[in-house]
């Protein structure tokens, strides 16, 4: 019989090898050195699998109908080709490394170039970042692959060069083995999505270098020197009057570098007769000292974000202005941290870190455990090339070795210690960061995401248990006591960092402040970073052409594996318009906090390293939000971290009224990064206490009339004591209200399931209680010589709790109050309400409000550090939110009165007793809930109004904790709680 075999032909995109004939990696640099760019359009074929013919990479080739034209960059689904696909915890394809479906997208991508006239040295491709694997051709030679979808790859193309035109030719494979390094909470987007260059590297050219640039914060200097191997190459800096042959060191007098005074030096590193390459230089010095994190002597506090690429048209593929859009972005709202979530980004964002100021995370491109000894090559090989190309940012001052992977289990490869070790080896000047890393055996900072405020609180006090959480590399109970006793003593004796936390999807997060006060508490608590920066939302329009957000699920991709709208979970929208979250954490953090007492104004600096020199401070008197008189206010300069007290003007202001104080601190000078007058911090100091009465005057008797309807005052009720018109107005509503449509923060998230603390806050716990479908029951209506009082029961169906609520209505001829006192029976302490008021829908053609109150923006009890008080207007549409995944929105807190009015000037006047919460929209909670995308949200034809007693906090428990207990609304059985407005038509 004939034999038999069996012959298997390994496909390149499935090895663990990480590349194949590319260069080693070195610095990102802009030289003098000639660049063409192969960016434009090149032709492209999507294939629906990996094992095509590669003959379209041959010089003979004719191509056939399937191929049409793609920028160069960008991703091929947001071009019209297949589909983007978010996933956040789980691989969009069967887990067997390092195999991959046959199902395999893949693009093939051609394009002709002429040969430049270069007539020395060699010319290299460099391909800044592809996903997630490629191969390439020149002129039908193959040069190579690569994996490491975010990181640079080069390629010398010098002996394949010809002269004339050139044919250049990329094979994209979406799925490889390189994929299973690389499920980040992201979009699955392939393609060439950044720059593909032609680099001359002439004869006398300067392969790679490495800045040294440390500075001592006793003496006053810097210590320079930069390494390279070009033979005679010199470094100058002139302002510093250098000039040196690189591996020389020198120290000379000099500023230092920090995020909040980014002192660089412009230098150039040059062969004689050769390249010539500009050096930007910062000097500073990392050290882990005290237990504590400290740049230039000092400890520094994180006040930071993490940062995906994201532009809502082009994906990950991200333009210059949008980067620095992004970077203006953090500094005008008072960030000073980033972390490259999770992957370096494109070179040219930190370039602008360094210059504008910012201290930054540079995470490897790496998340999923990989402990074995097969994947050790290709995460080595990621770390090296992030850390050779971006070495020689002063921006930069932690490695990141990866994100949520884990660390080695006995038996395991210890590939999270072969990468900290090579770090270590080859940058000593800089700290390791890695989240897994909770025993800090590898890593020079504890951290942990997501963390409760009083498990940070006894970290900062450093009497947290040991136990290792997620995935230690010990177990502790299997320690030995002198072993447990050591590890202990060597973590606590480190920074803690939170570097996730404050989950920013939807509305919020809340509880922000709790956090920064446990930061500034606790000397080893140095920050955090908020998740994250950016909606990653991708922009659609509807059949009417109006432009909205797509999330997961929303572009014909598979369901399972699949998540929805947790890719949007950014403090700033797909459009880079700030979101509430943004103007909250601003306020936050702002580094300057005014506060006062007794006609003086106490200044207190959070910088760091600068003093307040280049700020203006002003001050404005308003009663009633109205303005009595503003100035300016001398504020001698307050060093880092002090504080100094001024007086107040003496300014006489009229009797009445509620009257503040509000101080500002703005910029002095224009500076890079914003205009003079742009406003950093503000504080605020009642002058005078605010009135007892609302000039509400009871005195009107209710009239039954002859239909039995009643009337008192301005107000119409039915003969059941339904509110149904106010003056002319007709009025719908006025029950007790205690839904709303559910935050992403209100419904538990994925980890509702692991931290179960949050169940009684959730989404899910408010339905089950029935708190969307109360039913009112009238029980009793009186009417006296002086009032109407209405007597009800709310509850849900099926259970035996509700609530007691009893509307007592007065009137003084052209107003209505309205008294509410509400008595929960049965228990209710396991189930706090969404909200506590009354709701009211008015006719649509109300158009505009203006209120005293808090504002400008929206606020909740937790997520109110950006509101001030003072008298504002804006629309009811202006009013909304517009948050990608429609929610509960656009509260504003302690409003005192409001109106609300139509264009011909008719409404009404809310006024509080002596405060209340106001919320105005065009739909219903229930039209709120069942909206997918904004575009859903179809105005009605009335206007809904809720005059609230009490709305619940927000919290973070899309990934985090819940509303702390002081923010939310809990009500104990048989205690009433009582609140009072008056409605007064215009």
């Amino acid at each position: 019989m004939p034999s038999v075999s069996t012959v298997f032909h390994p496909r390149e995109h499935e090895s663990y090898t990480p590349w194949s004939g590319a260069l080693p990696p070195r610095a990102f640099t802009h030289s003098s050195a000639q660049r063409k760019s192969l960016n434009g359009d090149w032709r492209f074929r999507l294939s629906p699998t990996a094992d095509g013919s590669v003959a379209f990479a041959e010089d003979v080739y004719q191509e056939e109908g399937s191929w049409g034209d793609i920028p160069v960059p960008s991703h091929w689904a947001l071009q019209g080709h297949s589909f983007p696909w978010y996933t956040n915890l789980a691989y969009p394809f069967p887990v067997n490394a390092p195999f991959v479906p046959d199902v395999n997208p893949t693009g093939d991508y051609i394009t002709t170039f002429e040969r430049p006239a270069w007539q020395d040295g060699k010319a290299i491709l460099r391909f800044e970042g592809v996903e997630s694997w490629f191969k390439v051709w020149l002129n039908g030679v193959p040069l190579g692959w690569s994996t490491g979808s975010r990181l640079p790859t080069e390629f010398d193309a010098t002996p394949f060069l010809r002269e004339g035109a050139n044919k250049l030719a990329v094979r994209v494979v979406q799925w490889s083995a390189g994929s299973y390094l690389e499920d980040q909470d992201q979009w699955y987007l392939a393609g060439l999505f950044r720059d593909v260059t032609l680099v001359h590297r002439p004869a006398l050219s300067i392969n790679d270098f490495f800045v040294h640039a440390s500075y001592d914060h006793v003496e006053g200097t810097g210590s320079f020197k930069v390494d390279s191997e070009a033979e005679g190459a010199r470094v100058t800096v002139p302002e510093l009057g250098i000039d040196i042959a690189v591996g020389e060191e020198v120290t000379v007098p000099v500023a230092p570098w920090s995020a909040e005074i980014p002192r660089l030096y412009d230098g150039e590193l040059a062969v004689p007769n050769g390249e010539r390459i500009p050096l930007r230089v910062g000097f500073r010095t990392v050290k882990m000292e005290d237990g504590l994190l400290k740049v230039n002597g000092r400890r520094i506090l994180f006040n930071g974000v993490n940062r995906h690429e994201w532009h809502p048209d082009t994906g990950r593929t991200v333009d210059l202005e949008t980067m620095k859009k992004d970077v203006l972005l953090m500094k005008t709202h008072n960030i000073n941290a980033v972390r490259t979530s999770h992957y370096p980004p494109h070179p040219d964002f930190l370039a602008l870190c360094d210059q504008y100021g910012l201290w930054v995370v540079d995470e490897g491109d790496y998340e999923n455990p990989s402990e074995t000894a097969e994947w050790t090559e290709a995460m080595l090989n990621r770390t090296e090339r992030m850390v050779e190309r971006d070495k020689n940012h002063p921006s930069i001052i932690i490695w990141s070795l990866g994100n949520e992977a884990g660390m080695a289990h006995p038996g395991g490869c210890d590939n999270i210690a072969a990468m900290s070790q090579w770090i270590r080896k080859r940058d000593p000047s800089r700290a390791i960061h890695y989240e897994g890393d909770w025993t800090c055996r590898d890593t020079d900072m504890f951290t942990h995401m997501y963390t409760w405020y009083s498990k940070v609180e006894e970290i900062g006090k450093g009497t947290e248990a040991f136990e290792a959480w997620g995935y230690p590399i010990v177990q502790a109970k299997d320690l030995e006591k002198d072993d447990h006793d050591r590890l202990k003593a060597a973590r606590d004796n480190k920074p803690f960092i939170l570097i996730e936390y404050g989950h920013a999807m939807g509305n919020g997060p809340g509880g922000m402040r709790e956090y920064q006060d446990l930061f500034e508490k606790y000397p080893r608590l140095q920050g955090g970073f908020v998740w994250e920066w950016i909606d990653h939302g991708i922009a659609k329009k509807d059949k009417n052409g109006t432009r909205y957000y797509g999330y997961g699920g929303d572009f014909g991709e598979p369901s399972r594996p699949g998540d929805t709208h947790g890719v949007c979970d950014g403090l700033i929208f797909p459009d880079r318009n700030p979101s509430p979250g943004l103007i909250e954490y601003k306020n936050i953090i702002t580094p300057v906090v005014i506060t006062g007492e007794d006609g003086k104004i106490t200044v207190r600096s959070k910088y760091a390293f600068a003093d307040t020199a280049h700020l203006a401070f002003r001050w404005r008197l308003e009663r009633d939000g109205v303005l009595v008189k503003q100035g300016t206010l001398d504020v001698p300069p307050v060093a880092a971290g002090k504080s100094t007290t001024v007086s107040l003007p003496n300014v006489e202001f009229p009797a009445g009224g509620e009257v503040f104080w509000t101080v500002t601190a703005s910029l002095a000078a224009d500076t890079n990064w914003a205009k003079a007058g742009h406003e950093i911090a503000w504080g605020q100091v009642r002058a005078a206490d605010p009135p007892t009465a609302n000039g509400y005057h009871e005195g009107v008797s209710p009239v039954i009339n002859v239909d039995g309807s009643i009337t008192l005052g301005p107000a119409t009720f039915t003969a059941r004591g339904q509110l149904v018109s106010l003056g002319d107005m007709p009025v719908e509503g006025g029950q007790l209200d205690v839904w709303r449509a559910p935050t992403d923060n209100d419904s538990g998230g994925e980890i509702s399931a692991t931290w179960p603390e949050i169940a009684k806050v959730t989404r899910d716990a408010w339905k089950h209680a029935g708190l969307n479908a109360m039913e009112h029951r009238l029980d009793q209506i009186t009417v006296s010589d002086s009032s109407i009082e209405v007597v009800t029961r709310v509850a849900a169906c099926l259970l035996d709790r509700g609530l007691a609520t009893v509307y007592t209505y007065t009137a003084d001829g052209t107003g209505l109050r309205v008294h509410v006192a509400v008595t929960p029976e049965g228990s209710w302490d396991d189930l706090p309400l969404p909200r506590l008021g009354v709701q009211y829908a008015f006719p649509a053609s109300l158009a505009h409000v203006k209120w005293f109150g808090c504002g400008p923006g929206e606020a909740y009890p937790d997520t109110r550090a950006g509101a001030r008080v003072g008298a504002f207007e804006n629309t009811i549409d202006g009013l909304q939110t517009p948050y990608v995944m429609p929610q509960d929105n656009g509260t504003r807190m302690d409003v005192r009165s409001a109106e609300l009015a139509s264009d011909a000037g008719e409404g009404l006047r809310i006024d509080g007793s002596p405060v209340f919460h106001l919320t105005a929209r065009r739909w219903t909670h229930a039209d709120l809930e069942a909206a997918k995308h904004t575009v859903d949200l179809v105005p009605r034809d009335k206007v809904w109004v809720n005059v609230d007693h009490a709305v619940n906090g927000i919290g973070s428990a899309s990934c985090g904790p819940m509303a702390q207990e002081q923010y939310r609304v809990s009500l104990v059985e048989g205690h009433t709680v009582e609140f009072a407005f008056a409605l007064r038509p215009l």
